[in-house]
């Protein structure tokens, strides 16, 4: 498709010079575009293709960007940053210096609000209306939140002060998750314009007012408008949080959308209006598939489609939703906990196989751990698959609800450490830090695929509290042993002896990153060791390598203030000895997104940083290097 009219399009200005003609052809444009591009970059593909008239709507009616729009995850805001002057910079999507796949503050101006973790948008837009409000500015505020996202709490706690606060702010449910119904037609069309209209909003007001004198009246009044409202939409639960509800229409109908965007850009108090789209909207295979298509990994031919996935090594994801089948088979105490992240945290096959013990308990983080605790206060042995960058929603509930009460919830923490293209908001940098002060928690980290599995199997039969992170993708590409083995509990292991009589260095690596970590050390004719365990940390080694090197390195895919690098200070210091100790992890700034190889090596825990590291804290390179006849 030749995309002629989105080439004129270098701001929402000239959108809203367009007639609603153009505006409907703009939209085919936009999508098009959108298919070629994710197509050739990765990124999310549904989600995207279902927003297209939505953004353009939008666009056409508020004046942004004096007018805020807040988009609730931000996974959906492609079409946005194409309309937004960014459209010849989507070929560097999600790339190391490229745009980001979500909304940034520092990457545009239309980006009134960084998302990525979903249920903010309510809760930041009432903000934004409550600053214009106090500050006398005549702004309009939109929160656009899709219906999965209305299942977290925090998105109810926004609604409810939003209602009592009066703001002047518009939320857009975007539902996605149903079909448009008959009833979402003509005649729904005409009902929303009329309940949406400034003569329907005053009639109601001065009915109101008036009726008040008359109980019995208003009550009857009431009571007909609800009736009349519940022929045609699904339930008032919004007008009970005090918002003006209109819906649902059709998100892919311009005629529908703008001229009820228009009459509620001039409503006063806080609006609702419910809108329903079609994720994959307008690209056939994507409707029909909108699980497989939400994220395009590779490049695709749009006429023919992802192909699928050769076989290849197993992702630790994979290694934990097999690991989570065989468990279930032997214990049938074990229940699989996940919010919202079936696919992502390797679920299907456990759901599919265990239906009744299993429970998606929708993106509500802190509602995942609580229940979870709930089950094992029962005798059951609860297991909850999350991000590590999720977990921290439920910090309080890791803390007052499972570790304070000592229960036996195995935590199985995915995407830890650098998770590349999605950036910071996702990558699992804290999970060691934060985890580890918690008074009952153990926290393990595998090296590779086997160990993930036989440390899992190990943090299920204690009977307290356990956490095993592990990285997104696949690992070395180890053998998985089949048999479930119980590792010694919070022992490491020395992989590699340094032969040296000279100055000689120890390097403890924590997770994954023991392989660059053995590579570094043969260079080096270093001591490595698998630690396993970052709390219990097995001090008693700790303790043994200090006094009979010379040197301590501690390497650890997580944040180097206060992770596992710090507990080993924190041992030796508790021992009384004093060792020089270098520190590697990843710095104390947000990593951006990028291929995580590069950012690995950008951090410095690459097998080259990690040697280069050591080098110039331990200069004494004679002593160190080995000679080249014995490399």
């Amino acid at each position: 498709m030749n995309h002629a009219l989105l080439k004129t399009i270098q701001t929402p200005e000239d959108l809203r010079r367009l007639s609603r003609a153009e505006q409907k052809h703009l939209a085919l444009e936009l999508r098009d575009f959108l298919l070629h591009s994710v197509s050739k970059t990765g990124g999310h593909l549904s989600s995207n293709l279902g927003t297209v008239e939505l953004t353009v709507a939008l666009h056409a009616v508020y004046d942004t960007p004096h007018d805020r729009l807040v988009w609730d995850v931000g996974h959906q805001t492609y079409p946005h940053k194409i309309l937004t002057g960014r459209r010849d910079r989507m070929d560097g999507l999600r790339k190391l210096g490229g745009i980001s796949g979500f909304p940034r503050r520092d990457e545009s101006e239309y980006d009134t609000f960084g998302t990525a973790h979903s249920s903010t948008s309510i809760s930041a837009a009432l903000g934004m209306a409550v600053a214009a409000r106090q500050k006398g500015e005549s702004r309009k505020v939109v929160a656009i939140i899709g219906d999965g996202a209305m299942s977290a709490g925090m998105a109810f706690e926004a609604l409810n002060n939003a209602g009592v606060s009066h703001a002047d702010m518009l939320v857009i449910l975007n539902d996605n998750d149903m079909s448009i119904s008959p009833p979402v037609g003509a005649l729904n069309r005409h009902l929303a314009r009329l309940m949406s209209g400034r003569f329907y909003a005053a009639a109601r007001d001065t009915a109101k007012t008036v009726l008040k004198n008359a109980p019995p009246l208003f009550e009857l009044a009431r009571r007909f408008e609800e009736h009349a409202k519940g022929m045609v939409v699904p339930g008032t639960i919004f007008e009970e949080f005090g918002f003006n509800y209109v819906g649902p229409i059709d998100g892919h109908d311009l005629d529908s959308l703008i001229p009820t965007l228009e009459n509620l850009r001039h409503l006063k108090g806080p609006q609702f209006l419910h809108v329903v789209t079609k994720k994959g909207y307008g690209y056939k295979l994507a409707e029909a598939e909108p699980v497989r298509y939400h994220f395009a990994s590779a490049q695709f031919d749009p006429a023919k489609g992802m192909a699928k996935a050769a076989p290849g090594k197993p992702s630790f994801s994979q290694v934990f939703g097999q690991w989570l089948c065989d468990m279930a088979d032997v214990d049938e105490r074990l229940v699989g906990i996940t919010p919202a992240m079936r696919e992502g945290s390797g679920m299907v096959e456990f759901e599919r196989r265990f239906p009744l013990r299993y429970h998606d308990v929708g993106i509500a983080e802190q509602h995942a751990v609580t229940f979870a605790a709930g089950l094992a206060a029962e005798g059951l042995k609860p297991v909850v698959a999350i991000y590590s960058t999720f977990l921290q929603r439920a910090y309080d509930q890791l803390i007052h609800d499972v570790a304070l009460q000592n229960l036996p919830v195995v935590f199985a923490l995915d995407r830890a450490g650098i998770v590349g293209a999605d950036g910071p908001t996702h990558a699992g940098a804290y999970d060691l830090a934060y985890m580890r002060c918690i008074p009952n928690m153990s926290v393990m980290a595998p090296a590779d695929e086997n160990e993930c599995r036989q440390m899992l199997y190990t943090a299920f039969l204690q009977d307290f509290p356990t956490a095993v992170r592990y990285p997104r993708g696949s690992g070395v590409g180890v053998q998985v042993q089949e048999e479930m083995t119980a590792l010694p509990f919070g022992k490491g292991e020395v992989r590699r002896q340094s032969a040296r009589r000279g100055q000689r260095i120890a390097i403890l690596a924590f997770g994954t990153l023991l392989y660059p970590a053995l590579e570094a050390g043969e260079r080096l004719d270093a001591t490595v060791v698998n630690m396993r365990f970052v709390k219990p940390l097995d001090a008693d080694l700790v303790s043994e390598l200090a006094r009979t090197h010379d040197a301590i390195v501690t390497v650890e895919e997580g944040c180097a203030m206060g992770g596992a690098g710090s507990a080993v200070l924190e041992a030796l210091q508790a021992a009384g000895i004093t060792v020089p100790v270098l520190v590697l992890g990843l710095p104390d700034v947000f990593v951006e997104h990028g291929d995580t190889a590069k950012l690995l090596a950008q951090c410095g825990l690459d097998a080259a940083g990690i040697e280069q590291s050591i080098l110039k804290r331990f200069p004494a390179k004679p002593l160190l290097v080995r000679p080249a006849a014995n490399r």
